[in-house]
């Protein structure tokens, strides 16, 4: 492991450099890497191990658009692409991929398909965490693993295909065989991380979900919403409004500070917007302190697990889902915003292409 000084706290991390591929690829060479799911992370990850070499098949439901979609990706069914509980048997090595919800429900007919020895994987650390509602207890028998890529699994994919790869997590829960950390960190390089760093089950599932919920979603789509009314009930136009909360942060400002940091970022704006910046910051950050307060409780006390399985669990949740989301997207906010990126240069040198 390399030790890296993270703002003066000294952490091990992998890099491909500590555990280069051709020594994944040799820890997986007798493995057959089952991945249950393909929604959200199972594509990115699976098509990023069939590219490393990796010997991996697919476990979906017939029938349903996943499984069209992995069709249409190279699996072949009989071949690499099987329903889920076939796949899980013929798994060394099971990807559970599918959503909180599903692994919940698919607990039951999954389980006896992981024998002694096999190494049950997550991205998740959700299902483990949280056993006493979820159901999902592994026997002792077996490796509990997990490796979760701090991203969506598009840019799992995306990222894997420019070169760059995306920061994953790992744990593990439960090593069985003694062969239970290399098995994760081989995965982890396997699916394209650009590094890995440690973690347990509980803590990526309680920074996980409070991000999601807080600055990464949540907190992102509020804050803009309520800027974006601001602007709008004093009288500013739809396009000022969205230029000035979302277009400027997402096309200019956030690429200044992935680049390298806040800093950089403030100092490579005007004076006055710097000296704003800097007034207002502690006034947000102690506004919402007592939100991420509250919310991080929830998470560690079980109230959001809850909701999720409860709303996630029921037959008209996708239909209930698109309702939430199009009423998010026809709001005059986000409305504007499409009209916003269709002005955007490239937009129109597609579109002019097209013609």
């Amino acid at each position: 492991m390399a030790k890296i000084d993270f703002g003066g706290v000294v952490e091990d991390v992998i890099t491909s450099k500590e555990f280069p591929l051709k020594k994944a690829q040799k820890v997986l060479k007798g493995e057959t890497v089952a991945v249950l799911g393909y929604g959200v992370q199972g594509p990115g990850q699976v098509l990023n191990l069939r590219d490393n070499g990796i010997r991996v098949i697919v476990g979906q439901r017939k029938g349903t658009e996943s499984w069209k979609r992995a069709v249409k990706d190279g699996f072949k069914p009989g071949e690499t692409l099987f329903p889920v509980e076939e796949a899980a048997a013929r798994g060394t090595i099971v990807c559970y991929l599918l959503s909180d919800a599903g692994q919940k429900a698919m607990w039951p007919k999954v389980k006896p398909h992981l024998t002694e020895g096999k190494a049950l994987y997550f991205s998740h650390g959700f299902s483990i965490t949280y056993g006493k509602l979820t159901k999902v207890v592994p026997l002792p028998n077996i490796d509990v693993i997990l490796v979760a890529p701090k991203g969506s699994g598009r840019t799992v994919r995306s990222n894997f295909l420019d070169g760059s790869g995306i920061n994953s997590s790992f744990a593990v829960f439960q090593d069985y065989t003694g062969r239970a950390l290399e098995r994760t960190l081989a995965m982890g390089i396997a699916i394209g991380s650009g590094y890995l760093f440690p973690t347990t089950f509980e803590k990526e599932v309680y920074s996980d979900l409070v991000g999601e919920r807080g600055v990464l979603m949540g907190c992102l789509a509020g804050v803009m919403e309520a800027q974006y009314n601001c602007l709008r009930s004093h009288g500013h136009s739809p396009s000022e409004a969205f230029n000035e909360t979302v277009e400027e942060l997402t096309q200019s400002l956030i690429r200044l500070v992935a680049e390298n940091g806040m800093d950089w970022m403030y100092a490579s704006c005007s004076t006055t917007a710097q000296r704003g910046a800097l007034d207002w910051r502690g006034r947000f950050r102690d506004a919402v302190a007592p939100v991420f307060d509250k919310l991080y409780k929830r998470v560690v006390a079980g109230t959001e697990t809850r909701i999720v399985l409860k709303a996630n669990s029921t037959p008209d949740y996708r239909e209930r889902l698109e309702e939430e989301l199009a009423e998010l997207r026809n709001s005059e906010m986000w409305r504007a915003g499409a009209a916003v990126r269709a002005l955007r240069p490239e937009r129109r040198k597609k579109a002019v292409s097209k013609r």
